[in-house]
């Protein structure tokens, strides 16, 4: 009995090794990866940028408002790309629009058309983690509406709440607020660690952790009314 207790712990142990030390890597290895980039790739792309004028801005938006409506896609890095090649400012304004306009298309489609037509657009296993929300939590609770949507989880929330019957007053502001929360610190982080800016990096990880405190809440209060 004490002996399989004594290797259950070293296993444990053992696992959380193997995590600390794949974490450990995969920072080393990012932050290597940005500062190469930051080196030798980023000045000249940015001054490319900066001759496209409008359209740069247009591109991010066009690709983000893709990796929205087809959830399999991932939209995180437009909005890193956002801030790293157009600034803070103009990053976060191309990536706010882009997500309010993008996220009402998707609620829009899913209350007006139904779980058919979602279903022929994202594919059979993203349809299947929309299905998976609770409505009643959605539409009874506009804070965790709001916290489900400063997750990563967004796409999939805006149509699982048009597919629920959520009502458009409900949802819009809890988009807005989700939105106005959610981007600025993803974005800076694409400025902070592109540009060098020390003090907006520093901002941008204590937001980052603050959206990931909110996902672990979210998750939470998910696990116990469920």
């Amino acid at each position: 009995m004490q002996k399989s207790t004594t290797i259950k712990l070293h296993q444990r142990y053992v696992q959380r090794l193997r995590k600390i030390i794949g974490v450990s890597a995969v920072v080393a290895l990012a932050i290597v990866v940005l500062h190469l980039a930051h080196t030798h790739a980023l000045e000249p792309l940015r001054a490319q940028v900066e001759g496209m004028g409008v359209w740069a801005p247009l591109g991010i938006v066009a690709l983000r408002g893709v990796s929205i409506l087809l959830p399999a896609l991932p939209s995180t890095a437009y909005s890193l790309l956002a801030g790293a090649l157009l600034g803070f400012e103009a990053g976060l304004i191309t990536i706010f629009i882009t997500d309010l306009v993008f996220c009402q298309i998707a609620f829009l489609v899913a209350k007006r058309f139904g779980q058919k037509p979602v279903r022929a657009l994202v594919g059979e296993k993203a349809s299947t983690r929309i299905e998976s929300f609770n409505q009643s939590q959605i539409e009874g609770n506009p804070f965790f509406l709001t916290g489900l949507l400063m997750t990563g989880l967004f796409d999939f929330v805006s149509y699982a709440a048009g597919l629920g019957g959520t009502k458009w007053k409900i949802f819009t502001p809890a988009l807005i607020i989700s939105v106005a929360l959610s981007d600025p610190p993803i974005v800076a982080l694409g400025a902070g660690v592109f540009s060098g800016g020390k003090l907006m990096l520093g901002l941008a990880l204590l937001g980052v952790f603050a959206l990931a405190l909110v996902a672990g809440l979210v998750k939470k209060y998910q696990r116990k009314t469920t």
